[in-house]
């Protein structure tokens, strides 16, 4: 039986570095990869400014 993972329409980038090293290459990143988010400023300035919760 062939590979099942070639039929799959989806591929990640190209990867530099190894195990935790591992991240993608930005040369082979175009602006169909990834998310566009524009609330993430301000969703990063509410979140900071709640009080942490206290522990145990």
């Amino acid at each position: 039986m062939s590979d099942p993972l070639e039929k799959a329409t989806a591929k990640a980038p190209a990867t530099l570095g190894e195990g935790c090293l591992s991240r993608y290459d930005p040369d082979e990143l175009s602006s169909e990869d990834g998310t566009d988010f524009p609330g993430a400023a301000q969703l990063w300035e509410r979140e900071r400014s709640k009080p942490e919760p206290e522990g145990d």
